[in-house]
């Protein structure tokens, strides 16, 4: 094991971030506390209801569900990202897979994960732009997962070459997993906290502001009506549920 690979999975275990269980004996992971000032989970839902009644969660459906008709690996589990908690829920993830590799010899067609970002979390879904012209960090005091420094930039996209990320992580950042076959959930209701940051800071319409919202969210992700209808989606189809942040 390399040096900077030691270091940094010394730094996910003691944050409470390294996957403790093995395939086949999964338990949910339990949320850590919020930290002081960050907004609660009834913050975020009044949030979510006034943004929805704005009209900015842009419900319109038929949402397209066909994503579950992919989850048809041997291992399957949906990981529950309600958190940022420094893109945690996002890292488990990328364990599971490699965990089951080596200890399951799983191939790529064996597995099956899900991840649902939702809630407070909802902001991972967002790209670099985003983060940086709108100081998501700052507002929802986030830091460098590695540094512990200030940052404008999302920390499941941060890579090895410009974040300070050792190499044998940086592939478990979101796009990366995506582009593995992960699949990623978004709550729609959620995503209109970043329509309404958007529509605030850009003085733009409801529409005009989803509108560009979604043109810096990360592509290949799938909005859904809610997070919570992802994640029984998802359970329905046989993936284990890991509560990952």
């Amino acid at each position: 094991m390399s040096a900077d690979r030691r270091q940094f999975l010394t730094r996910l275990t003691a944050s409470g971030l390294a996957l403790s269980t093995l395939p086949g004996s999964m338990h949910a992971m339990s949320a850590a506390p919020a930290p002081p000032g960050a907004a609660t989970g009834d913050t975020d839902w009044r949030e979510h209801a006034r943004a929805s009644a704005a009209g900015e969660a842009g419900e319109q459906p038929p949402f397209d569900v066909s994503w579950a008709q992919r989850v048809t690996g041997k291992h399957k589990a949906v990981f529950d990202v309600p958190e940022i908690n420094g893109g945690s829920g996002v890292w488990r993830a990328g364990m599971w897979r490699d965990h089951n590799r080596d200890l399951m010899q799983a191939q790529p067609s064996d597995l099956s994960p899900v991840i649902v970002i939702r809630h407070a979390a909802i902001p991972l879904v967002m790209n670099h732009e985003f983060w940086d012209r709108y100081d998501i960090a700052k507002s929802r005091k986030v830091m460098h997962p590695m540094t512990d420094k200030k940052t404008r930039r999302n920390p499941v996209l941060m890579t090895a070459e410009d974040d300070e990320l050792p190499p044998s992580f940086a592939v478990y950042a979101l796009d990366k997993q995506m582009a593995n076959g992960t699949i990623v959930v978004g709550c729609n209701m959620a995503f209109g906290q970043m329509v309404s940051i958007v529509r605030r800071q850009d003085k733009l319409d409801g529409a005009a502001a989803r509108t560009r919202a979604l043109a810096m969210m990360v592509p290949g992700v799938i909005l859904q009506p809610n997070g919570i209808f992802g994640v029984t989606l998802a359970q329905e189809v046989g993936c284990a549920f890991v509560a990952a942040s």
